[in-house]
């Protein structure tokens, strides 16, 4: 294999732009104005919804390091008559619920969730994905401790309001004709230019790129989990220098990993290095654009107002999102 990846790594490399103590790269190009560029494609006043459920049934699977959520009721409309059956047993908790039950008709449901920060729409953090023991803008991986990451958590994200501003969809698989593009197939920097052009939209520093393969549909209709992540088709690495070009501020996809899964060159998510640790260019994963998609080539205008706000989880690598398009 060659080290190509590595001389694009170094071309557009982002330390130091923003400071030696920059925590969030590239999503310092959304600046006030580009905010508010992106509030001004909200004309319409459509919401389309760019999530997928975070359920049992998602392409985690039930097994690994990550696994789909897990979702369990702690009091539900069996327990109406938790007064009676609790009096006079249990410690403390069982005594207020009972009181409270007992008060008056008033009852409740409460649930909570377990599940990986990473196991549906998210969006990576810049601690995400490091190489050679450093982190974005030099910082020692050893930074991520097993109490979190105490530098690049996707707290920064929510701190600035989360990742808010114009999304610019770039429907590839329209494009190309297709419901979706084929296994493996790899999108260089000369498609999305190809797309951009096709589709007449202008990008500006600070665009938040949403990327349509049609991906999503595979696992919807086979539910096959690791045939979905195995056969993803996906961004080459290459793209990395068009993005840094184009000052765009993030990248979402419809698939497992914004990269093609099969590697190139013989080397692992190169995009995710060169994003993440080099650029600072945060990653969105596992996005439903079909009904963005629709939308779009039915009034040919790909621009709107995205809004996908992070979880405020200090330390945390990532974080789930449940993003909207407005158009």
């Amino acid at each position: 294999m060659t080290d190509q990846w590595r001389e694009v790594a170094n071309k557009v490399r982002n330390w130091g732009r923003w400071g030696e103590d920059d925590q969030l790269g590239t999503l310092n190009l959304i600046t006030p104005a580009r905010i508010a560029a992106g509030a001004a494609c909200a004309r319409a006043g459509r919401s389309i919804p760019l999530g997928i459920p975070f359920d049992a049934y998602g392409p985690q699977g039930a097994s690994g390091f990550r696994r789909n959520p897990i979702h369990l009721m702690a009091v539900d409309g069996g327990d109406a008559n938790f007064a009676a059956n609790l009096e006079g047993w249990g410690g403390h908790t069982e005594a207020q619920i009972a009181g409270m039950y007992a008060a008056g008709p008033m009852r409740f449901n409460d649930d909570y969730i377990m599940m990986p920060l990473q196991s549906a729409t998210q969006w990576d953090a810049l601690s995400h994905v490091y190489y050679d023991g450093l982190l974005y803008n030099g910082v020692p991986a050893a930074a991520v401790t097993s109490f979190g990451a105490t530098k690049l958590g996707i707290e920064h994200f929510a701190d600035r309001g989360g990742i808010i501003g114009r999304g610019v969809l770039l429907d590839v698989a329209r494009h190309f004709g297709v419901e979706r593009l084929s296994a493996g197939t790899v999108i260089t920097p000369q498609d999305l230019q190809a797309v951009v052009d096709a589709q007449d939209v202008e990008l500006a520093g600070g665009d938040i790129l949403v990327i349509r393969t049609g991906w999503w549909t595979r696992f919807l209709e086979t539910h096959k989990h690791s045939e979905w992540f195995a056969g993803s088709p996906g961004l080459s690495w290459r793209c990395a220098q068009w993005l840094h070009e184009n000052e765009i501020a993030a990248v979402a996809v419809d698939n497992p990993a914004v990269e093609v899964m099969v590697p190139e060159d013989g080397v692992l998510l190169p995009l995710h290095m060169i994003a993440l640790r080099d650029m600072g260019t945060p990653l969105g994963e596992i996005w439903d654009l079909e009904a963005l998609g629709r939308d779009c080539a039915e009034d040919q205008i790909y621009e709107f107002l995205l809004c996908a706000p992070v979880l405020k989880i200090p330390g945390a690598v990532g974080s789930p999102i449940s993003p909207v398009a407005i158009k």
